[in-house]
């Protein structure tokens, strides 16, 4: 099977990105315009359900994702590359980590999502579990995650874009899987160089978290918080993250 994928630069050293929850492959902002293409070669990959795969079907789970970016680095004759993921794709990056450790040279985890099970109450279970269906509690949840302070303009087009690039049977079931997958055991310890940003105005994934959970896990782990971001970076601080970003990568 033939992997679908955006292609950003043509250095030597390659990178694997893996979007969020929302998102595809596409919506990284302009981010993009800042990244340094001559050193780093970056692959954005969708996953099954989403984007330019929204039409390939699957059971949408993070250890299929996982399976997937693999299979996208054999495809294009990637070894050795470091790791990039944002909120659930911060998950599924651990999950790439826990099956293939030695093909990874960095992991970057940007608001990720820890590890271990991610507790939801009765109110939280119904704001995120009934969100494939409501879009009003996708856009409760945007609001929440970027510290509500967002205009309506941009959280509607979020809003409205992440319900025409992905299957509501997509996105309904990867949070159940992000959710409840313990990958605790399986990363613990792992010497990667990690780095973690998250954004001051994050209301979920906060730096407190990614205190008792990423740098617990990784010995090699620090720890980055954006001045002036919520959970979107590529949106909201796209010069500082690219920055951020790549000065970890270049060491």
């Amino acid at each position: 099977m033939t992997i679908p994928h955006r292609l950003t630069g043509t250095g030597d050293h390659p990178v694997l990105v893996l979007h969020d929850w929302f998102g595809t492959s596409a919506d990284w902002g302009p981010f993009l315009d800042y990244l340094d293409g001559g050193t780093f070669s970056y692959a954005f990959l969708d996953y099954r359900g989403y984007g330019d795969r929204k039409d390939v079907t699957g059971a949408y789970t993070l250890a299929e994702i996982a399976a997937d970016a693999l299979a996208l680095a054999d495809q294009l004759g990637w070894d050795r590359f470091s790791l990039v993921g944002h909120s659930m794709g911060g998950k599924a990056a651990q999950q790439v980590l826990a099956e293939a450790p030695l093909r990874v040279r960095k992991l970057v985890g940007l608001a990720p999502v820890p590890a271990g099970t991610y507790p939801l109450d009765e109110a939280g279970e119904r704001l995120f579990y009934g969100a494939a269906e409501d879009r009003e509690k996708r856009y409760a949840i945007l609001d929440l995650v970027t510290g509500q302070r967002a205009g309506r303009v941009w959280l509607d087009r979020m809003v409205d874009r992440s319900l025409r690039v992905s299957t509501a049977e997509a996105f309904g079931r990867y949070v159940r899987d992000w959710a409840t997958a313990d990958l605790e055991r399986r990363v613990s310890g792992n010497p990667v160089p990690v780095k973690v940003i998250v954004g001051a105005y994050d209301l979920a994934l906060t730096a407190d978290v990614m205190r008792g959970t990423w740098l617990e896990h990784f010995p090699n782990a620090e720890l980055e918080e954006l001045d002036g971001s919520g959970h979107y970076p590529m949106y909201e601080t796209p010069v500082a993250l690219a920055t951020s970003l790549e000065s970890f990568l270049h060491n």
